[in-house]
């Protein structure tokens, strides 16, 4: 049951190496900086800003193709700069982690891209470096222009996806938790040792998709395993997830919506023997601050006049494989099938029985966030907003959505943390803390009752 007494947030600002994010067209507002995107300076910038502002991570989102879906080409997407270029996010992470002290860094990798023992090594790698504030999103991918790049004709169907998600899973817990001691590392000048092969094993992974013999390149990093993220609201995802993560994203357009995802991935992960309440949930919200109410309420209205319709539709189409160029704009959306992000579809088609989707109405709500809702006020309103988020959806936290990049970030830190500081609702990170600290508010390990902790091998007499 959601708790009835507040608790203090989670927050992570949502981002993507990218010109555009969640809001298509925003980069045309004046204010709007995210052209810098390639700019080291300006992601330096924003994580100091938001360490300032007492965000406990900054989760960068990742594809491995362009949204070509609408009208059969990416020539939407390209125009509207949708996704689209793009960096690697995971080569920004030491940068960032070398100018701040306590945020944490979300990083999203494809299970069904990468392989499991080279991801093993970069994953493990930022761990050390970062001093154990790294998250893993682990995703399963929704595009065929990836599949396509990476060498398929297609994306694998939906559910074989999270097939090869299990057993890639298997491999790499093997390898972050079995494959070397504690003590492995001794490091003995007099003896001349430094690893102590007695310490130290291969996985010995034969499996249906891979063969890892290993060990594991990288010595055990302060978290071991990163902190897992996974953000899929499907069935299937959200059995995965009730199995795997300790952290989960969910994107709704409506608390009540969200609340019943939360009540499913909560219930599935008692069912497997986990306490329910170390699966953190985090909502997706996109925030538009000022001053007062109306000042607010204006900023949203300027912000509607510079969105773009054809790139939302452009980004829906490349979330959900839901091609909507030659539909009515006005007629109903019926939901379909598909092998792309079946979250994101059902979000505007089943899933909130109150309202009915068209091409429209939909462009317009995607283009301002995403599939998130719109927080607009003062930072008291705003507050009361995600403090009524919190309840009903029973979330842990939000990932904060800036239609203007990185405007509303600046805003929030500005105006919304100091108010959510003032009712208690805002706990900084202890600086030294791992991301598994911060968010579990536990050890930087695995929990005893996570699937993956039992990959660890039995301490032998020595």
């Amino acid at each position: 049951m959601p708790s009835s007494e507040p608790r203090p947030l989670l927050l992570n600002a949502f981002e993507m190496a990218v010109p555009v994010h969640q809001s298509p067209g925003l980069w045309r507002h004046p204010e709007d900086r995210s052209r810098d995107y390639t700019s080291l300076a300006h992601w330096t910038r924003l994580a100091r800003t938001l360490e300032d502002g007492g965000f406990h991570g900054i989760f960068f989102a990742d594809v491995l193709g362009q949204y070509d879906v609408h009208g059969g080409s990416g020539d939407a997407a390209a125009r509207g700069g949708v996704q689209f270029p793009m960096l690697d996010p995971l080569l920004l992470v030491p940068a960032l982690a070398a100018v701040t002290e306590r945020i944490g860094f979300g990083v999203t990798a494809s299970v069904s891209y990468e392989h499991p023992y080279a991801l093993a090594r970069r994953l493990s790698t930022l761990d050390h470096l970062t001093g154990g504030r790294v998250a893993w999103n682990i995703v399963t991918s929704y595009q065929d222009s990836a599949a396509r790049n990476l060498g398929q004709d297609r994306q694998v169907p939906h559910d074989e996806r999270y097939d090869r998600a299990e057993e890639y899973l298997d491999v790499v817990y093997r390898l972050w938790e079995s494959s070397f001691d504690d003590d492995a590392v001794v490091a003995d000048p007099a003896a001349g040792v430094y690893v102590d092969p007695s310490r130290v094993r291969g996985i010995g992974h034969e499996g249906e998709r891979f063969s890892v013999p290993g060990p594991a390149l990288v010595e055990p990093s302060p978290q071991r395993t990163p902190l897992l993220f996974q953000a899929g609201a499907s069935t299937r995802g959200r059995a995965f997830a009730a199995k795997h993560a300790e952290a989960v994203f969910f994107s709704g357009p409506t608390a009540e919506q969200t609340a019943g995802w939360v009540r499913a991935v909560r219930a599935e992960a008692a069912g497997r023997g986990r306490d329910p309440r170390r699966v953190k949930v985090f909502s997706n919200v996109n925030v538009v601050v000022a001053d007062t109410d109306a000042e607010a309420l204006s900023r949203l209205e300027d912000y509607r006049r510079h969105v773009d319709v054809e790139a939302a539709l452009a980004l829906f189409a490349g979330w959900t494989g839901v091609d909507l160029s030659g539909a009515d704009p006005d007629a109903p959306l019926e939901y379909v099938t598909t092998d792309g992000n079946r979250s994101a579809l059902a979000s505007f088609t089943t899933l909130d029985p109150d309202r009915v989707w068209t091409p429209r109405l939909l462009a317009e709500f995607v283009s301002i966030g995403g599939r998130g809702p719109v927080l607009a006020g003062s930072p008291a309103t705003v507050a009361d907003g995600l403090e009524r988020w919190a309840r009903v959806a029973d979330v842990d936290g939000f990932n904060v959505n800036a239609a203007v990049r990185p405007g509303d970030f600046e805003r929030f830190a500005r105006l919304v943390s100091p108010e959510l500081r003032r009712r208690g609702l805002l706990e900084e990170p202890a600086p030294g803390a791992t991301l598994r600290e911060t968010v579990l508010g536990e050890g930087p390990r695995l929990a005893p009752d996570h699937y993956g902790a039992g990959f660890r091998p039995v301490p032998a007499a020595r």
